[in-house]
């Protein structure tokens, strides 16, 4: 299969992120404060329930002895600790902060494009739906997940701003360098979709998403970016368990 076969699903994604911007650019500044209010919540209760969704793979996971809730709490604590020590959270910041200067963003550049980031690149869906779209060019996964990115880039963009379309560039890298390395990850787990360390990854990746539904909902401020190395830990912590 040829590069654009291989990553078809990828360019849709950042097209219809891109054109929910533009749709929730043109409804900003249109509304009342309180029905962008409304938009906003009605994000963050659905932000919550996918986060729920997710992390409910943990309850999935069990490594001889330890149990996938467990692991999961002792991969998150640990990932965050690396997290802070690597400053992740103030790094994706300075990124956002750099953007909205150079491009004149508004006020919440900076908190859409982190929030809108995260969001479109942690979950099952962008694993499996790279490596269907790397491996046989099947890429209605990734349609699937642009469509709901597509129309959460609305309601984010109406709430935020421009930033949120700069969401877009993390999406180009991340799902399309994970498609192009499909037929490498394929080997390494033959079946994504119940393999424990991907369960174990999906169900970290639904705390954080958790997260930003907080965040979203403004009840307290979590720092989402700084547990974005748990979603690398969660294997090798399984392996380390299930020895």
């Amino acid at each position: 299969m040829d590069f654009w076969l291989k990553t078809s699903g990828t360019w849709v994604n950042v097209g219809t992120v891109l054109v929910g911007t533009a749709i929730g650019l043109l409804l900003r500044g249109r509304l009342p404060d309180r029905m962008m209010l409304v938009i906003t919540q009605g994000v963050g209760l659905l932000t919550l329930f996918l986060g729920i969704t997710m992390a409910g793979n943990l309850t999935k996971v069990q490594a001889v002895i330890v149990d996938g809730v467990v692991l999961g709490l002792i991969t998150l604590v640990v990932g965050g600790l690396l997290g802070e020590w690597w400053r992740i959270e103030a790094g994706l910041t300075q990124i956002g902060d750099r953007l909205k200067q150079r491009f004149s963003g508004g006020t919440g550049f900076t908190e859409g494009f982190v929030a809108a980031s995260l969001l479109f690149c942690v979950g099952p869906m962008t694993l499996l739906g790279c490596l269907n779209n790397g491996l046989t060019g099947d890429n209605r996964l990734l349609l699937l997940k642009s469509t709901m990115d597509g129309l959460v880039a609305i309601a984010f963009t109406s709430s935020f701003g421009i930033g949120v379309g700069f969401s877009a560039l993390p999406i180009l890298f991340y799902q399309g360098g994970l498609s192009l390395l499909a037929g490498v990850l394929a080997q390494l787990i033959p079946d994504p979709a119940t393999s424990p360390p991907i369960l174990l990854s999906t169900g970290v990746g639904g705390l954080m998403i958790l997260g930003i539904g907080i965040n979203l909902l403004e009840l307290t401020q979590v720092r989402v970016a700084a547990f974005l190395p748990s979603l690398l830990l969660a294997p090798l912590l399984y392996w380390l368990a299930a020895r």
